[in-house]
């Protein structure tokens, strides 16, 4: 059944079956995700796929491996090196300097796309002379992001704007501009625009564990592990307010006393988990008294 965009209709019942479906034969729940978000998800699917809402739902139904592909196209995947460079600067001049006595650092990127988060995280604790006793760890809940973060190789479409994002997130001092570091991208990445690519340099690679995680059905992926350093940054925006501070309170379990949790630019901490967090812009440390 052929559609057209801006004729697909559908109740919000049919959105809760379909959410139910998709729970019942393939483990993903969705329920508490926010509505507004996951039904502008799922009318791209729809009309990608020239169906409408029941024929999807009945569809996954009878087919796994549609119902996986579904799953990853209402998934949000949107990532860039260095994103909000504020964060980075951030976490640079107040985050980087406080790890320095330690010996054993663990970090975990949740909702980590394609990586690049994950290697810009690796290239400040390079700079920092911290990426050799840090443990880092990246997770998402679709395996084919995951394995394209494994190779770290990206389309050169958008380089300027990642080359902007790195000077601004790790060569400038946020409190003395006058103070600037020269540490060419170059040093950590290949970039060839004739062929379209950006690769992260060999050293790199093969420092993270990557894992396939739902996030809202399996809260820490990796047993016993507490962090120093949780990166859940535009995951939760896509969540309702429930799931979210469910999320806040597993966050403070897995952290270690004095350990940090960072958001997005869009995402704060406004339920009852926010007395436990002491909050610095986009960094919040978790309060243990």
């Amino acid at each position: 059944m052929e559609i057209e965009k801006n004729t697909i209709m559908f109740e919000e019942q049919d959105i809760k079956e379909l959410i139910r479906a998709l729970r019942d034969c393939g483990g993903y729940d969705f329920s508490n995700y926010s509505l507004k978000s996951f039904m502008r998800r799922v009318e791209k699917v729809l009309y990608d796929n020239k169906m409408d809402i029941y024929a999807l739902t009945n569809a996954i139904k009878i087919d796994r491996a549609f119902l996986d592909q579904v799953v990853k196209d209402v998934t949000v995947n949107t990532t860039e090196f260095f994103r909000d460079p504020s964060a980075w600067q951030a976490m640079k001049y107040r985050l980087m300097p406080k790890l320095h006595s330690q010996k054993n650092i663990n970090i975990w990127h949740a909702g980590c796309s394609v990586g690049m988060e994950v290697y810009s995280m690796e290239i400040m604790l390079y700079e920092a002379g911290l990426l050799d006793q840090s443990t880092i760890y990246a997770t998402d809940i679709n395996a084919d992001v995951l394995e394209a973060a494994k190779i770290g190789r990206y389309s050169h479409r958008n380089a300027q704007e990642y080359i902007n994002n790195y000077n601004k997130g790790l060569c400038i001092n946020p409190y003395n501009y006058e103070e600037r570091i020269n540490i060419p991208i170059q040093k950590y990445m290949d970039f060839n625009e004739r062929e379209d690519f950006i690769q992260v340099k060999p050293f790199l690679l093969n420092k993270t564990t990557f894992k396939k995680h739902n996030l809202v059905s399996d809260p820490n992926p990796f047993t016993g592990v507490k962090y120093d350093i949780i990166l859940c940054r535009n995951v939760l925006i896509y969540f309702n307010q429930a799931l979210q501070n469910q999320l806040f309170g597993e966050f403070w379990d897995m952290l270690v006393d004095g350990g940090t949790l960072v958001l997005g630019i869009h995402e704060s901490i406004l339920g009852p988990w926010a007395a436990k967090y002491d909050k610095k812009g986009l960094l919040y440390t978790k309060k243990t008294s």
